[in-house]
């Protein structure tokens, strides 16, 4: 299978912003083990804004230039792990930072393309982030959720799975609600089903569920199935690839 994985900022650090080292550390080892398995990952990777703010010890920044400067610092610390994680499982990845720009305009999505597929023909695990140290809201892609979609419509993948800090999406507000039920599968996205989606994820993330529901109709129309899911448990990744997993499966219009 051709996976993309997105993860979030709430997956990957503290509400510090810093790095959760023991958790990245078996994220690694279950996306390595899953590429040892014979499937092609795409790694897309939030974390980039604040890791750099939690390293420069400033909180999260609101203006562009204070966010692009957090990117620029954080975009290094993030790569420089993932380099020294994956390689310990003998893998080897490779940073890719796109812009809108690279999926509107059809040479430069071609050129993004021929990239990919050649890092997967050579078994490299690409990671990929938003090139936040440049993009203003001009250019900008706007949030993971979005790109990870956007990954997997044009590089043909089979799943898209986005780890967050929720267990998928529920009838009501779990937070508000505590009656709410977790809806395990949706086959058809609805104006009642998107009422359910609320605003703004975690303090240092930026998707919510509204943003999650605008993926998985851009990754279903696409013919890519979606999952929602919690990123604490690596492991529930074996079970999400099998096709039976926790969280909410979008599934894929098949052509």
């Amino acid at each position: 299978m051709r996976i993309v994985i997105k993860i979030g900022t709430s997956t990957l650090a503290y509400p510090n912003g810093r790095l959760n080292i023991r958790h990245t550390e078996e994220l690694v080892k279950t996306f390595s083990d899953l590429q040892n398995a014979g499937h092609e990952l795409m790694i897309v990777s939030s974390g980039a804004i604040g890791m750099g703010a939690g390293k420069m010890q400033i909180d999260r920044p609101q203006d562009m230039p204070t966010k692009q400067a957090a990117a620029s610092v954080g975009q290094c610390e993030l790569m420089y792990t993932y380099d020294r994680l994956f390689t310990a499982y003998n893998h080897t990845v490779g940073q890719i930072l796109v812009t809108r720009e690279d999926f509107n305009d059809a040479r430069r999505l071609m050129n993004l393309e021929n990239t990919l597929y050649r890092l997967l023909q050579l078994r490299v695990i690409p990671i990929i982030n938003e090139n936040d140290s440049v993009a203003t809201e001009e250019i900008a892609v706007g949030d993971n959720d979005t790109m990870g979609a956007l990954v997997a419509k044009y590089m043909r993948a089979d799943l898209l799975v986005l780890l967050s800090d929720i267990d998928g999406l529920y009838t009501a507000d779990p937070h508000t609600h505590p009656e709410a039920e977790l809806i395990p599968e949706v086959r058809e996205i609805t104006p009642a089903l998107e009422a359910l989606a609320g605003g703004a994820g975690s303090r240092l993330g930026t998707g919510g569920m509204a943003t999650k529901l605008m993926a998985a109709r851009l990754a279903t129309g696409a013919g890519v199935d979606m999952v929602i899911a919690n990123g604490a448990d690596p492991m529930a990744l074996y079970s999400i690839v099998a096709g039976h997993g926790p969280g909410t499966r979008f599934i894929g219009r098949r052509k």
